[in-house]
């Protein structure tokens, strides 16, 4: 293994209509609680902020927001390298918005592995996160989603959205341990059938790697992502 991993995740707190399309459209999204789970621990760590009687707030505050980054970043300092599927479009663009700590956001989000956006930046398109996971025999719970994770949170089904994201970083980090030590990436297509993407012998790249990667052929598409999709709010 080439590395130690931190998996990380967020689960966010504002409730959506059932037909909406662009997520990032309703932002102030606010963040409900956030986990980790790393290479050599057999559990994981969840993070959210409590009220004056110490049940669960509807949302992280600022104040526990820059808590968790300052974790984050002494994780780093010990030699870990954090990863995530979508961290670089999702979770990290909206830590930084809810907390505020935009630089410190941008510096975690370069240097950190985001298998999706590697894929992307090697295919030109994404895949999801439970694609990967079931090409290695693993999935997500059937029962619940980042959908509804947010009205379980108000809910009161504190618990069970706390394992979800928990359950999302073992994910993350099995199918990072797991495409490293076997070379490639696999993922179940829409189609059914298995497919693979290589990756270099170093194993997975960092964003600020990834985005040096050669742009893949996307002319069979009608309407490619460019990268910036996924890197914008990186510029300062």
């Amino acid at each position: 293994m080439n590395h130690r991993y931190l998996a990380f995740d967020i689960e966010t707190a504002k409730i959506l209509p059932e037909d909406f399309d662009d997520l990032h459209a309703h932002r102030p999204l606010g963040i409900s609680c956030a986990a980790t789970w790393c290479t050599d621990n057999d559990e994981p760590e969840v993070f959210y902020s409590k009220l004056s009687n110490d049940s669960p707030a509807p949302k992280m505050s600022p104040q526990d927001l820059f808590a968790f980054i300052k974790h984050l970043e002494s994780k780093v300092e010990e030699g870990y390298t954090i990863v995530t599927h979508n961290g670089l479009g999702f979770d990290f663009d909206i830590l930084a918005e809810e907390s505020g700590q935009w630089n410190s956001c941008r510096s975690l989000a370069r240097n950190h592995v985001d298998m999706m956006y590697h894929f992307f930046c090697g295919k030109g398109f994404p895949i999801g996160l439970n694609a990967a996971a079931k090409a290695i025999g693993i999935s997500k719970p059937a029962d619940v989603d980042g959908s509804v994770a947010p009205q379980l949170w108000k809910d009161g089904e504190h618990q069970k959205v706390l394992d979800y994201v928990a359950q999302d970083c073992r994910l993350t980090l099995d199918v990072a341990e797991a495409s490293e030590q076997n070379g490639r990436i696999s993922w179940i297509t829409q189609r059914g059938s298995q497919s693979s993407f290589p990756l270099p012998s170093s194993g997975w790249l960092t964003v600020k790697e990834a985005s040096e990667l050669p742009l893949p052929d996307t002319s069979w598409m009608d309407n490619p992502w460019p990268r910036s999709k996924f890197t914008g709010w990186l510029e300062e």
